[in-house]
Parts: C-alpha cells; sequence; structure tokens
C-alpha cells in the first residue's frame, strides 16, 4: 500500500464531503436536532403519579412518611381513604396508580420487630405503576431509616435499604443521551459511505477509478478513513450538548469515548461500504441499509435492556456491533469505567471492524 496514493485518495474524500452541500450539515445539524430534542420526548419517566395512603397508624411516623412522599416532585397524595377496601376500590377505578397501607402500630413495632408496608401498584399502566411503586417504596424507606437514626432505634437485619447507584436521580435522559450518539453514528456513518459509493456508481465516475493500478484495500481505506473525524464530530457534538444543556459528562476518562467512536465509525461504513459493493442502485441500498439498522437499534440494547429479551435473543445480540458500544458508552458515562473494565468490548469492536473492512475489500469488483 502506498500511502502517497491513500492520501490523495483521502484528500479526493474529502473535497467531495466539502462539496456536498448536504453532508456537511448533517454532520452538525443532525447530533444537533437529536440531541436536543429526543431526551424530551423519548421518556420513560414518570410524572404525576397518583397515590392513595391508607394510614392505620396515625402516629407522627406515618404522618411523616406521608408528608415525604408528598413532598417527592413525580408523586401527589390524593387521597387518604379510611380501608383498604376503599383504597382498592378507589385503584380499580383508576382513580390511583399507587396504594400504600400503613399498618396499625407501625411506629411502635419498630422498636421490637420489622413490620412491613403494603405497597400496591396499578398494573394497566406497567411502566407507571412499578416506577411510582419503587418511587414511593424509595421515599418511605429513606424516612424509616431516618426516623430510626433519630430515636437511637437497634436497627432490624431486614429493614431494607434502597440506593441508587451511578445515577442516584434515575433520571431517564443520564440513560438515553449515550444512546443517542450510538444511534447517531450507525445512521450518519452507516448511510452517507453507502449513499456516496452507490451515487458513485450510478453517475459513472467510479468507473475512472476502476480503470487506475489503486488496489481495492487501498481504495476502501480511503472510503473508511474519513468517517473517523466524522465519528469523531458526532461524538463531541453529542457529548457538548449532554454537558451543556443536561448537565451529564462521562464519569471515566473522556478518551476511551473517543477510542470506542472511532472503532465504531469503522464498523459502521465498512457495513456501509460492504452493501454499496453489492447494490445496483440508490434506492436499494437504502433498504437494505435501513434493515440493518432496524435491527441494530432493536437488538443493540439502545432502548430497552438486553437482560429483558428472551434468551435466544440475548445470544443474537452478541452477533450486533452497537452492543458493544453502547455498553462501553453507558459505563464510561455512568460508572465511570476503565479501559480494563471494558477491554473485551473494545475488543469485539475492533474484531468486527476488522472483519467489515476485509468484508467491504473482498467484495469490490474492479470493472475494466
Amino acid at each position: 500500500m502506498k500511502f502517497s496514493i491513500l492520501g490523495a485518495l483521502l484528500k479526493k474524500e474529502v473535497l467531495l464531503m466539502k462539496r456536498n452541500p448536504f453532508i456537511p450539515k448533517l454532520v452538525f445539524a443532525m447530533p444537533v436536532m437529536v440531541m436536543l430534542i429526543l431526551p424530551l420526548v423519548a421518556n420513560l419517566d414518570v410524572k404525576n403519579v397518583s397515590i392513595a395512603v391508607v394510614d392505620n397508624d396515625r402516629s407522627l411516623l406515618s404522618r411523616r412518611i406521608v408528608a415525604d412522599i408528598d413532598a417527592v416532585e413525580s408523586l401527589e397524595v390524593t387521597a387518604m381513604p379510611a380501608s383498604f377496601r376503599e383504597g382498592m376500590a378507589l385503584m380499580e377505578n383508576g382513580g390511583i396508580d399507587v396504594l400504600l397501607t400503613i399498618p396499625a402500630d407501625f411506629a411502635g413495632n419498630l422498636r421490637t420487630a420489622a413490620p412491613k408496608l403494603d405497597l400496591r401498584s396499578n398494573g394497566v399502566n406497567s411502566t407507571k405503576g412499578m416506577l411510582g411503586g419503587q418511587y414511593v417504596g424509595t421515599s418511605a424507606i429513606s424516612t424509616i431509616n431516618g426516623w430510626i437514626a433519630e430515636s437511637g432505634i437497634e436497627p432490624h437485619a431486614d429493614v431494607a435499604s434502597i440506593v441508587n447507584l451511578y445515577n442516584p436521580t434515575l433520571d431517564f435522559r443520564n440513560y438515553m443521551i449515550p444512546a443517542l450518539m450510538v444511534v447517531l453514528l450507525i445512521i450518519i456513518c452507516g448511510f452517507i459511505p453507502t449513499l456516496n459509493l452507490v451515487s458513485e456508481k450510478e453517475s459513472g465516475t467510479i468507473e475512472a477509478m476502476n480503470v487506475t493500478p489503486v488496489g481495492k484495500f487501498t481504495f476502501v481505506l480511503s472510503k473508511l478513513l474519513p468517517f473517523w473525524v466524522v465519528g469523531l464530530i458526532v461524538v463531541t457534538v453529542g457529548m457538548l450538548i449532554g454537558w451543556g444543556v443536561y448537565g451529564l459528562v462521562p464519569a471515566g476518562n473522556i478518551g476511551l469515548v473517543y477510542l470506542a467512536a472511532i472503532l465504531f465509525s469503522l464498523v459502521m461504513s465498512g457495513l456501509g461500504v460492504t452493501i454499496a459493493n453489492s447494490s445496483s442502485t440508490m434506492l436499494q441500498s437504502i433498504f437494505v441499509m435501513f434493515a440493518c439498522i432496524m435491527i441494530f437499534q432493536l437488538m443493540g440494547g439502545l432502548f430497552t435492556p438486553i437482560d429483558s429479551m428472551p434468551r435466544w435473543a440475548q445470544c443474537l445480540t452478541y452477533a450486533v456491533p452497537p452492543r458493544y458500544f453502547n455498553e462501553i458508552m453507558r459505563s464510561v458515562y455512568l460508572k465511570g469505567a476503565s479501559a480494563a473494565d471494558v477491554m473485551s468490548q473494545y475488543l469485539a469492536l475492533a474484531g468486527y471492524a476488522a472483519l467489515f473492512f476485509l468484508t467491504a475489500a473482498v467484495s469490490y469488483r474492479k470493472r475494466s
């Protein structure tokens, strides 16, 4: 491979991208629009959870539990039914999302035992019921533990304590923002090289390259390397918006994010060139790339946890490259993971990058 030839080809690719009025706008405008709008719209945080509390204790502690729950921004105590039956009637009629029952003599029994609160959620809206119930339980346990500490009561072994690690506020945006950067790289670094190469086929300009002595590996590498820069730009714009607008910054080394972005950019651009090599029209390449992107987004753990998928689907996700990039992004962003912690994911991405590069080079056919 002659580096002078590779340099000339890279210069050509950069000039073609700059002369195309659509690509520079896409590289900068799309990350801005996605990072500003989607975290606000695609949000699974629950708001205005309606709660009924059956207070059979009527002690200072029970009133404090109710007050603390009502003080949570997303929770609202809307009813204080006199009995459990009245509370269940409210839930059956859709009037409340969560029913909390405080047993009689709850505060007094804390000194001799660990009495249990009865917490029931409305499962019709499963997301709101599940998360709302978790919010109520977290608030109640925090209040009880604070009461125990203030009263000097010896805590019992079965008194629960809930601590939310890595995302203490349970803000869904913190979970979504790293995944959105993955989605941006999937779309931009996958579609642009595909459309570029197919457009050259349709216009006939690629025939001039086919009659030159440029090797296929050099030619394919010149198509992939510019997307190192594209991937870095997209991730940089995403991180700046995440920091400036949402206050989210990587807990780990920022260099790990950039390294993963480079590898994943090569993965997606290699896949794009491979698809372009097998496509004769732009419409055909768009349909094939769109199918791949849909699979990547649905099975890469971007919007739904992989652990919640069926076992057979979980096994299939190991063949989906975004799974590894997504794990790196969330681990570095939220957990502050080190390179050693995510080394297996880096190796998987590097393997897929090499595989798609070789596939793109082998599938490219020069025509005389």
